[in-house]
């Protein structure tokens, strides 16, 4: 849900601030206020086309902001980007300057454009004036369809993942002969290297240092563990010697009275411990090999070992996994026969697995179209217009159209007036027309595919955004826009402008946007009217800029009606 929008030295715009709710949010105002200026600048913030010809006359930049809920799939965009998220939000802004240059910050973190359309379809869909279906190509149309019919496309992912692993490694294998040979002599020289230092711990250096530093102080180390094994135990006043003395008179004292007991066990454990380690030191300093010899052996295998972590890795456990894995490579590259063999073998497998799988579902699909065909054309006329619709699924089953969701084009087609060939649903003319057909759809979704017993299922996307969805339309028609609007906004939040006072009484917050005029100055502003607003709001709707008291009891009752 869109939680608030927010734009600053943006066109006529000084600052303006909406807070959106639940349900139904309607916006209206007279001809020429600005009311299709919010919703450009929500588009830009999910991602549409920005100019610096947007930033108010005088100032240096347009800073465009809004706040939307958190969603699974926004989620999984904002990782997928490296993006932190906040609390249960979503914050977007964007900067547009005068000099053409601009800024995107995503939950205050800098992104790109690119991010902002990969998570529009996630929290909007915005269906504006002029705009066709930019928003509404022909993978949201698929997407509306595979909604609509409850279709997995698991099962045809899982087949084309498979499908393209094996590919991938076909087509490595089958690299240019001249590569593959020059390829080989590269990792038959490098799993040489590796084999050669006969590497055998992943923490020989380690080892290696610290016998190194012991050679460098042999005499030192030598003369140190001595000297405390004699202190410990061979000197007449050795620790060993004057603890085992204290020891037989603790014993005794023991014996006639029990509070030694204790004490003498104490020291006898602390003369085991001085035994220990007068051995330990004892056979370090035995240990001790002061050939010049050695050393020089471990600094060589240093040397050694330091060259091979510097080429292949910054651990010798990395080094070894580079040999292994160079060694691998060239095995295959030696098997290249047998192995193409094989993959070419899988490779078959997989893709006879991948057809049948999206031969199935492309016959779902077709089965789900007759049945939104039929919906949706009833939904359509509802709304005055006198159409024919129908959803063509056309399978494209070369594997250069091989994808996650399947091989099918869908496209929605449609002809809106009475002798004239169906055509693409984003070749229509109208706007207001385009508008309709889209609200038409989501309702046929969310109303008219939930069979009994169903679980109904969550909104997809959470906002829709219909800009001056009533042109040309009024009446009848104009109550069952309403009426449609009103039944879609109990499933998700909607946003719509409008002229028509029947559509304004349903809303569930009703904002008004108004031009004023201050320090000589033209500027937009929108709030949130309150009841007595609307009223007057309604039967300016009705009436014109004079109110008349048949119009304000016209009003209130509209607005009692929708109640």
């Amino acid at each position: 849900m869109l939680l608030e929008l927010r734009a600053e030295n943006y066109a006529v715009i000084d600052r303006a601030v909406a807070s959106f709710g639940p349900g139904l949010n309607l916006m209206t105002g007279e001809t020429g206020a600005g009311k299709s200026i919010l919703i450009d600048a929500l588009q830009m913030l999910l991602g549409g086309k920005a100019s610096s010809d947007i930033v108010r006359h005088g100032e240096e930049r347009a800073v465009l902001a809004c706040v939307f809920e958190l969603t699974p799939g926004a989620s999984a965009v904002l990782e997928a980007n490296g993006i932190d998220t906040e609390d249960d939000h979503v914050l977007l802004r964007r900067e547009i300057g005068a000099n053409g240059k601009g800024r995107v910050f995503i939950n205050n973190q800098q992104a790109t454009v690119s991010v902002l359309r990969q998570l529009a379809p996630e929290l909007a869909l915005v269906h504006s004036q002029g705009e066709t279906l930019g928003s509404f190509d022909q993978a949201q149309q698929r997407t509306l369809l595979d909604r609509f019919g409850e279709i997995s496309t698991d099962a045809v992912a899982e087949a084309y993942a498979m499908w393209r692993e094996t590919a991938e490694k076909l087509r490595v294998l089958e690299i240019d002969e001249q590569d593959r040979l020059r390829m080989a002599d590269l990792w038959r020289f490098q799993a040489k290297e590796i084999e050669q230092a006969s590497l055998t711990a992943e923490d020989e250096d380690t080892q290696l240092e610290a016998e190194k530093r012991v050679l460098a102080n042999s005499e030192r180390l030598y003369t140190a563990a001595m000297s405390a094994h004699e202190l410990l135990y061979e000197s007449e006043s050795a620790a060993e010697t004057t603890l085992g003395s204290a020891l037989k008179h603790l014993e005794d004292l023991a014996r006639f009275d029990d509070r030694f007991a204790g004490p003498s066990q104490q020291l006898a454990a602390a003369k085991a411990i001085v035994e220990d380690v007068a051995a330990e030191v004892r056979e370090f300093a035995e240990n001790i090999n002061a050939s010049p010899g050695r050393l020089e052996e471990i600094e060589d295998r240093l040397a050694q070992l330091d060259r091979l972590k510097r080429k292949y890795g910054q651990t010798l456990a990395e080094v070894m996994a580079y040999g292994a894995d160079s060694a691998r490579k060239l095995a295959e590259v030696e098997n290249r026969d047998a192995l193409l063999v094989e993959l070419k073998a899988k490779q078959e497998k997989d893709a006879a697995a991948y057809r049948a799988a999206a031969m199935k579902l492309t016959a779902v699909r077709r089965e789900a179209a007759k049945r939104i065909e039929k919906l949706a054309v009833a939904q359509i006329n509802d709304l005055a217009m006198s159409t024919k619709f129908e959803v063509g699924v056309t399978p494209e089953e070369s594997p250069e159209n091989w994808t996650a969701h399947g091989w099918d084009q869908v496209e929605y087609r449609i002809a809106t007036n009475a002798g004239e060939p169906l055509k693409p649903l984003d070749e229509i003319a109208s706007g207001g027309e385009m508008s309709r057909v889209m609200l038409a759809l989501k309702v046929t979704v969310e109303e008219g595919v939930q069979g009994a017993g169903k679980k109904k299922k969550a909104p997809l996307p959470r906002t829709l955004v219909f800009d001056e969805i009533d042109i040309g339309i009024g009446g009848r028609a104009a109550e069952a826009v309403g009426k449609k609007l009103k039944t879609l906004s109990r499933g998700q939040q909607v946003l719509c402008i409008t002229h028509l006072p029947q559509i304004a009484a349903l809303a569930d917050q009703h904002f008004l946007i108004e031009k004023t005029e201050k320090r000589g100055r033209t500027q937009t502003e929108i709030r949130r009217m309150d009841a007595g607003e609307r009223t007057r709001e309604i039967a300016r709707m009705l009436s014109g800029e004079k109110l008349t008291e048949t119009s304000l009891k016209h009003a209130e009752h509209l607005l009692e009606m929708s109640r």
